[in-house]
């Protein structure tokens, strides 16, 4: 499964936020780390702002906080406010869908069932830890970390 930029921004932002908890990092902070445009970025975090994950504080040393549950919110929560993760739609303006359009938009909606089953099982904490292992030089993924993964 491919991500969108925003969404990408998203996930690494709010990972970002929870790694720094309690202190507010700008746009421009976030962005310089992943090398993106402050200007991209900036939508991004309203999105989230829109959506409750994250909240602006304003004035000297503001930026921004998350404001979610780093223990509830999942990867999908973060991921349905720039993606479109919903089933392959059947084309009203075909008059009969012939058994192998059928049988394709049948196993590609499995394939989107597993991915928004396996994102909405992740959460921003199991993310940060993971994060942090590979960071402290973990390397190998354990069968645990990644739910849903068969390694």
């Amino acid at each position: 499964m491919r991500l969108q930029i925003s969404t990408r921004l998203a996930i690494f932002a709010v990972l970002e936020l929870t790694a720094r908890e309690g202190r507010q990092l700008s746009v421009a902070e976030i962005g310089e780390k992943y090398g993106v445009s402050s200007h991209h970025l900036a939508k991004v975090m309203h999105v989230m702002g829109r959506a409750g994950l994250v909240r602006a504080v304003r004035g000297a040393g503001g930026g921004y906080q998350f404001a979610g549950n780093a223990r509830r919110t999942t990867l999908l929560d973060v991921a349905q406010l720039f993606e479109e993760l919903s089933s392959v739609e059947h084309d009203s303006g075909t008059a009969a869908a012939t058994p192998e359009d059928q049988a394709l938009r049948e196993v590609l909606n499995e394939i989107d069932d597993i991915a928004r089953a396996t994102l909405g099982s992740i959460t921003i904490a199991t993310m940060r830890k993971l994060v942090d292992r590979r960071a402290a030089g973990g390397g190998q993924r354990s069968k645990t970390e990644m739910p849903g993964r068969r390694i």
